[in-house]
């Protein structure tokens, strides 16, 4: 079993030039796209992360053990991972024999290719509350005839539409990908296909303003609707209020800064947007059920 133990750090953030030259026997197309099928390396690369973009590797052989925001998540062959732009990964340890593929998305690229995001919102909410999904070996097989076409076409620099090949061929994997997720959840009515995409279009705002904005009604009126109707839709949605999803992403970011970094709680609550100390003591005790300090002395 190999380690990669993180020791108390600030954590960086991930990008497509370390990629570029870290990553072993990996194609690319700009600052876009990376496919690289040595999944041992790729984790190596990325210990320890916040993502910038998003990241979905396919595990073939072997174990890994790792945390996503803290929260520990295991992996073994036939299971796809699916990491979403700005969370951290971290404490990844992994058995002598794990091979698998990774292939990793700029957040724009994804936007652009899915032209639009209620197409695969199904995808997006799963994966954040599953992370990692058993495929059956004939997914196992597709995924990797599409892994390596996609590979094939991000190196022929010659094509002049490489760039909108790779996208095409991407959507249509990701619309595969979504299918297998269907085989998971119930799915989704055909009345609750808009709520999705509004569900979708919330979290990307959480998750670009949760540091500043934890107001409801910010949200609302960002997205055009009322405060009712968001937190109407989002709790028949996901079962959970808005108010719950911005808390939990506030809650991560403070356990994994506590964690992660040498940061003071002070310079924490500053950069977090609390009035003072005192107040994110408060709340972080609320939600987590002992204080900073405590937290990070466990």
């Amino acid at each position: 079993m190999i380690y990669l133990c993180s020791m108390k750090q600030n954590i960086a953030d991930s990008n497509f030039q370390r990629a570029k030259r870290d990553f072993a026997n990996s194609d690319f197309v700009d600052n876009d796209v990376l496919f690289a099928d040595n999944l041992t390396h790729s984790l190596m690369a990325l210990q320890p992360r916040r993502m910038t973009f998003i990241l979905v590797a396919l595990c073939t052989k072997g174990e890994i053990d790792y945390t996503v925001d803290t929260e520990p998540r295991h992996a073994s062959a036939n299971d796809i991972i699916i990491i979403t732009d700005r969370h951290i990964i971290d404490d990844i340890h992994f058995s002598d024999n794990l091979d698998g593929l990774c292939m990793m998305v700029s957040v724009n690229f994804f936007y652009d290719i899915i032209q639009n995001v209620s197409h695969l919102s199904t995808l997006l909410l799963f994966s954040r509350n599953h992370p990692v999904v058993r495929l059956t070996d004939r997914e196992c097989e597709t995924f990797s005839s599409y892994f390596y076409l996609l590979k094939t076409k991000a190196a022929d620099i010659s094509n002049h539409y490489r760039k909108e090949l790779v996208g095409t061929l991407m959507l249509a994997m990701l619309y595969d990908l979504s299918n297998v997720i269907m085989r998971f959840s119930s799915g989704l009515e055909e009345g609750n296909k808009s709520g999705a995409s509004l569900f979708t279009r919330f979290l990307h705002l959480v998750e670009t303003h949760f540091r500043t904005e934890r107001r409801v009604a910010w949200y609302a009126d960002q997205l055009c609707i009322s405060p009712k109707h968001l937190s109407e839709t989002i709790k028949l949605i996901s079962k959970r209020t808005p108010n719950e999803w911005i808390d939990s992403y506030v809650t991560l970011e403070m356990r994994t800064m506590l964690k992660n970094s040498s940061k003071s709680i002070k310079e924490i609550a500053k950069e977090l947007n609390f009035p003072n100390q005192s107040f994110m003591g408060k709340y972080f005790k609320e939600h987590v059920g002992m204080s900073p300090s405590e937290f990070r002395r466990s």
